[in-house]
């Protein structure tokens, strides 16, 4: 029964081509159900992602990626930068414990959950700060695949411009995609090419938190999809596929994100809500509307 609905909500997501539908499905699955499932599962929703973000790229011409990653690399790094140190800062004012702080900072600046996980393990986080913060990131990735489209609906944005203002403001790639493709797929384009700019960031992150902390065992490593992701983008490039060819490639692409963010939806942990505090939702909730700020200021300068 499980399956038959997992598959049938996947299928009916795919078919209204809704992000949105998908992930909420997914929170319903996991609601009813309320059971791990080894086929629906974040790892497999991670593979999911990571492959259609790498079919996407043979969609995007290298012209366009370096163009948008050189006009918005100040930009990027500059929000970086700052949403992590006012993160800290806020963290400080609130009296949030800094384990809490540097994880919520980290995620809320780069990459959500992937920044979570890289950086808990240098800085020695308890499992109940990990297990907060991934919490509350999803609860924010949710609430900005829904709310963020209509944002740059009231604002009047184009596609150009909300997929950047998504790749800055929202935390986790999943998310920052699926709002995207609600804008079409040149705003899907610019938002995956500079969300994966941002990502990168994560290595200088680490190496600074493994200097700060002293952890001689910090390893760097380059998300292997990214590579791929610039290989693709390479390879559509040079072949130059045919208009059938890209729109296979889109479709196929855009089921797989559907399909992962179904996964990722059925992750949703009614007992992670239970142990975060209106202090810890306030502190996050108030950084994301500083981010929310400052990447549309970005834009708006840009």
């Amino acid at each position: 029964m499980n399956y038959l609905f997992g598959i049938s909500a996947v299928a009916t997501s795919i078919f209204l081509n809704s992000p949105i539908f998908g992930l909420i499905s997914g929170i319903v699955f996991v609601t009813i159900f309320r059971k791990p499932n080894i086929i629906i599962s974040k790892s497999i929703g991670t593979y999911m992602l990571q492959t259609g973000i790498v079919i996407l790229g043979f969609t995007i011409s290298s012209s366009t990626a370096l163009d948008l990653t050189s006009s918005f690399f100040i930009h990027i790094s500059f929000y970086v930068i700052v949403i992590f140190v006012i993160g800290l800062l806020l963290a400080r004012v609130l009296k949030i414990n800094i384990s809490l702080g540097i994880l919520i900072s980290s995620g809320t600046a780069i990459c959500g959950a992937t920044a979570i996980a890289a950086v808990s393990n240098i800085i020695k986080a308890t499992p109940r700060d990990i297990l907060i913060s991934l919490g509350i990131i999803f609860f924010f990735n949710a609430l900005a695949i829904i709310f963020l489209p209509l944002i740059g609906k009231y604002l009047e944005m184009n596609a150009h411009d909300f997929g950047a203002f998504a790749a800055l403001a929202i935390h986790d790639t999943s998310s920052v995609i699926g709002a995207a493709m609600t804008f079409g797929d040149d705003a899907l384009n610019s938002a995956v090419t500079l969300k994966l700019l941002r990502t990168l960031w994560l290595i200088p992150l680490v190496i600074a938190m493994g200097i700060y902390y002293g952890d001689k065992d910090t390893k760097l490593s380059l998300p292997l999809f990214v590579v791929f992701f610039a290989i693709a983008v390479f390879i559509g490039s040079l072949v130059n596929f045919q208009y059938e060819i890209i729109y296979i490639f889109n479709t196929l692409s855009k089921a797989l994100i559907i399909g992962a963010l179904f996964c990722i939806g059925a992750q949703f942990n009614m007992q992670t809500t239970e142990i975060i505090n209106f202090k810890n939702l306030l502190y996050s909730l108030s950084l994301w509307i500083i981010a929310l700020i400052t990447s549309f200021l970005l834009i708006y300068i840009y």
